[in-house]
C-alpha cells in the first residue's frame, strides 16, 4: 500500500505540472504573452462565475504562486474585473472581462482537442470516472487527517 499511496501522490503532481506546461504551450501558440500558465488556469477556473479571491483559491491548485498577485496582474492586463464587496470591504469579487472570456473560450477549445485525442487511446470514459472517484476519495481522506490545514496557516 505504501508504494501505491506515494505513487499516486507523485502522479497527481506530475499530471498537474504537465498540464501547466501544455497550457503554456497553448498560450505561446496563440501568441498570448501577457498572461502565464497559472493565470490561464485561474481564468479557466473562474469561467462564467463571479467569485471571491478566496473561492478562486479553493477552486484550483496554484501551488507556488501568489493568488492575489496573479489576480492583480490579470486585472492590469484586462482579463479580470475586480470589485470590492459592498457588504464586506475585506472581500473582493472577480469575473472575466470580454478579453478574459475570449481566452477562456480558446482554452476550452484546447480541452476539446485533448478530449478528441484521448478518444483515440485505450483510456475510456469509465477509466476516467474511476480515476476521478478514487482521487476524490483520497482527497477526502487527506482533508480529514487532523492538522491537515496547519501547514497553509503557518
Amino acid at each position: 500500500m505504501h508504494d501505491a499511496y506515494v505513487g499516486i501522490i507523485a502522479i497527481a503532481e506530475r499530471l498537474h505540472r504537465q498540464f501547466l506546461e501544455l497550457l503554456k504551450l497553448e498560450l505561446d501558440r496563440l501568441g498570448i504573452y501577457d498572461i502565464n500558465n497559472v493565470q490561464g488556469l485561474m481564468l479557466f477556473n473562474i469561467g462564467d462565475a463571479e467569485m471571491t479571491v478566496s473561492e478562486l483559491t479553493l477552486r484550483g491548485c496554484y501551488l507556488g504562486s501568489n493568488v492575489s498577485y496573479n489576480v492583480k496582474k490579470m486585472v492590469e492586463n484586462g482579463y479580470l474585473s475586480y470589485e470590492r464587496s459592498v457588504h464586506d470591504r475585506r472581500s473582493a469579487h472577480v469575473r472575466l472581462t470580454e478579453k478574459g472570456a475570449k481566452l477562456c473560450d480558446r482554452l476550452q477549445m484546447m480541452h476539446q482537442r485533448h478530449i478528441e485525442m484521448l478518444a483515440q487511446t485505450t483510456i475510456t470514459d469509465k477509466d476516467l470516472q474511476s480515476a476521478t472517484a478514487t482521487l476524490q476519495r483520497l482527497d477526502r481522506f487527506l482533508d480529514g487527517i487532523p492538522g491537515a490545514g496547519t501547514l497553509s496557516a503557518a
